[in-house]
């Protein structure tokens, strides 16, 4: 039998749902601007979120696991949006942080990309890169 990750989505509001993984609760909703109440981050918004949090968690275990001298990272993680059907054409990850050897951090970029279920099922759907700043 194959492992599986369950979340709950419920709705809230007229345009809000709030979605539950395990204890932990978030809303997602529109912007005013597109006839939301702005109660949370957009679907899509929420998507390069986990990639972000999923990347960042596997990151730091392979810093920990390798006792690496890397401190205060930061992603910025940039979706380019195309049409017919509305989607993630791109998405563009990069990794900033204090680290000494430049080669050994992206070596850690690798790892956790490797390790990360989110970027694993984007890439065969998005162009996704990934760069170290």
């Amino acid at each position: 039998m194959s492992a599986q990750v369950q979340i709950e989505v419920r709705q809230v509001s007229a345009t809000t749902s709030e979605a539950v993984a395990r204890q932990h609760k978030v809303l997602s909703d529109r912007p005013e601007a597109k006839g939301g109440q702005d109660q949370g981050p957009m679907g899509g918004e929420l998507l390069l979120m986990g990639l972000g949090g999923c990347f960042m968690s596997n990151l730091l275990a392979a810093v920990s696991a390798r006792e690496a001298d890397v401190q205060d990272l930061h992603l910025t993680i940039r979706g380019t949006l195309s049409e017919t059907p509305t989607r993630f054409s791109a998405i563009a990850l990069e990794v900033r942080g204090a680290y000494g050897d430049r080669a050994a951090m992206e070596k850690l970029v690798t790892i956790a990309e490797r390790g990360c279920i989110v970027a694993n099922t984007l890439k065969n759907a998005v162009t996704l890169s990934l760069s170290v700043a």
